[in-house]
């Protein structure tokens, strides 16, 4: 009975030892290990999404900012009582203001836009679009005050390049500049390049050192230096009513 009971004591004393100070720093070290590679991939996804979305978010800004420019400078100087004198008026890099013949004064109830009437006093016939900061603006001359729209945000550079009808083209302001006063009516295409840019710097992001240019090779935006992704738009309007 005596031996049974000592045997009994120690696999009692045995079994409540628990766990060593060795045996608890191995297990911390391996569940450490474990979150932070859990924590790593989780960053990592993280970013990639932020990544995404910024980027897709500035495409979409881009995009709808060239699809409002090109629809409204397509029609510049639209003419259609051959009154003379619509179309570009103001031409420079970064500034464009041109007029067009696209409506009358409004009728019906509820009012809708009326006919061209042979002038361009009515709202949305005399435009500029401008960089403002880094928002673009469309402003309509027409209408008093004077409030400038913002068509998109977080724009770092809007060039316009002015072209001919010559074959090839010719530039009318070359090297960025603006178009003489007078050569207006030699313009018969524009070309528009747009930078966008994040509306945030991308976390663990490369320093952006790059310089942005427009199709003639003209440097538009210098190196910024910033962890902030930028996208180039640029198209090429024929203003179909300029020449006719």
């Amino acid at each position: 009975m005596e031996m049974k009971h000592i045997q009994k004591h120690i696999s009692l004393r045995c079994s409540n030892q628990g766990f060593t100070i060795i045996e608890l720093l191995v297990a911390m070290v391996v569940s450490l290990l474990a979150m932070a590679a859990i924590y790593s991939t989780f960053l990592a996804q993280h970013r990639s999404y932020q990544v995404q979305e910024e980027t897709a978010e500035m495409q979409q800004n881009i995009r709808a900012a060239m699809f409002y420019m090109q629809r409204e400078i397509r029609m510049a100087g639209d003419d259609p009582f051959n009154v003379g004198g619509f179309g570009i008026t103001t031409a420079n890099a970064g500034l464009i203001t041109f007029t067009e013949d696209v409506r009358g004064i409004d009728v019906g109830a509820p009012p809708v836009p009326g006919p061209p009437d042979g002038d361009v006093g009515d709202p949305n016939e005399n435009i500029t679009y401008r960089l403002n900061g880094t928002d673009l603006e469309r402003i309509d001359n027409t209408v008093f005050p004077v409030v400038p729209q913002v068509v998109a945000q977080n724009i770092d550079a809007l060039d316009f390049v002015y072209l001919d009808d010559s074959s090839p083209p010719i530039v009318l302001n070359p090297g960025g500049g603006n178009v003489p006063a007078g050569s207006e009516g030699l313009i018969r295409s524009v070309e528009i390049t747009i930078v966008a840019r994040t509306d945030d710097p991308l976390l663990f992001g490369s320093t952006n050192n790059r310089a942005y240019v427009n199709q003639q090779g003209f440097q538009i935006l210098p190196p910024q230096g910033d962890n902030v992704s930028r996208r180039t738009l640029t198209t090429l309007i024929h203003c179909r009513n300029r020449g006719l």
